[in-house]
């Protein structure tokens, strides 16, 4: 029979939980009272992480995005591309259920996200050369840090909560050392590296506050194409990145390729980068899914290990061509560091990524599709 203090207790947890509770009659204390609503939320704790199948992806249909989307698709994973095509061309995406918008409409990300029912988000889109950036920073903080965050609150007002970002090397600056790896001191160089760092920073705290998991790659210099010269290079590519630029001058769409700086601290004087086929990265997002469900803010590297200079990449780009390629030295670019090279330990140790192509590989595929597109073909 209960006491007097029981039925008491019994009463005040009736009044405090209206909804029900639950009486547990095992362990110490003897007997406990648990809130129904507590005892749910402990319960969905404790099962199985539900398994990815659906992804948004946002800039799908530009360069890295498109490529991602193919591979994903072969994976038999459920994909939406969500892009505003102003660097991008639909057709990039081929039969993959594409809606066109821009991520600063609250209102469109909302109503996408309640008619989807997405799992996970992979976010490509963003502005991303860095002499603009250096010349106009208000529209990297607004695309690039203000029209993320748009798409941050949309995933937790529908309790989305699984996050791929598109980081960048830039967040580097100018290292104390190379190889770089993900401890290293960060002090970007430009805008659009600041803004990379800015939204990396805010994934933490999102993780911390609204229990969001993500995993930010900081890629380093992306190239290549589909072996089949089925996707390649977009519009918004061809005169920003160097392997194009130089095989364009290859071809002879363009009279010749600027070289901007020559006076680096480097063994020829201009600049060294870490070069990585877009495939390879491509893979390091597939492999980043399985990830998320480990809780809290994860960031990798993704890179070769492998540096190679401006003059280096355009000697090779006339050895695979059988072209001469003329060339001009310009001044230096605004915000450009000397030497970016990754140390990419952590992310083949800890999710099992292997670069599987050389330059040789970028280059080679690069030119076939060069070769076979029009200027401005994605």
């Amino acid at each position: 029979m209960l006491n007097s203090r029981t039925i008491s207790d019994l009463a005040q947890a009736f009044a405090a939980s209206p909804n029900g509770f639950l009486i547990v009659d095992q362990g110490q204390p003897s007997f406990a009272v648990l809130p129904y609503e507590t005892y749910k939320i402990l319960k969905k704790g404790k099962t199985a992480q539900k398994k990815i199948k659906k992804i948004l992806v946002t800039g799908g249909a530009g360069y890295i995005g498109s490529h991602t989307v193919k591979l994903l698709i072969d994976q038999d994973y459920e994909v939406v591309v969500f892009d505003n095509l102003s660097t991008s061309r639909r057709e990039a995406v081929g039969g993959v259920k594409l809606v066109v918008g821009d991520l600063s409409d609250r209102d469109v990300l909302d109503k996408l996200f309640q008619e989807e029912k997405f799992d996970a988000v992979m976010h490509f889109a963003a502005s991303i050369k860095v002499e603009e950036s250096v010349a106009n920073p208000g529209k990297y903080y607004r695309e690039n840090v203000v029209s993320g965050l748009n798409l941050l609150e949309s995933m937790m007002a529908h309790g989305v909560k699984s996050f791929v970002f598109s980081s960048s090397a830039a967040v580097y600056g100018e290292p104390e050392k190379n190889p770089i790896n993900e401890v290293a001191s960060c002090q970007p160089t430009n805008p659009y590296g600041e803004t990379k760092l800015c939204f990396e920073n805010i994934l933490k705290w999102y993780g911390k506050g609204y229990g969001l998991n993500s995993i930010s790659l900081r890629y380093f210099n992306a190239a290549g194409a589909m072996p089949d010269a089925e996707l390649g290079y977009g519009r918004s590519l061809e005169h920003t990145h160097l392997i194009p630029r130089v095989l364009d001058a290859a071809l002879g769409k363009t009279a010749e390729i600027e070289v901007f700086g020559n006076d680096y601290a480097t063994p020829d004087g201009t600049c060294i980068r870490d070069y990585i086929h877009v495939l390879d990265l491509a893979e390091a997002h597939l492999l980043a899914l399985k990830k998320l469900s480990e809780p809290g803010a994860h960031i990798y590297n993704v890179g070769t290990g492998r540096g190679s200079s401006v003059l280096e990449i355009i000697d090779q780009a006339m050895e695979i061509t059988g072209r001469m390629i003329p060339m001009k030295i310009s001044g230096r670019r605004a915000g450009d560091p000397a030497r970016l090279v990754a140390d990419s330990k952590k992310i083949q140790k800890e999710l099992g990524w292997q670069p599987a192509y050389d330059l040789q590989d970028m280059i080679e595929s690069s030119w076939e599709w060069q070769k076979l597109s029009g200027p401005g073909v994605v």
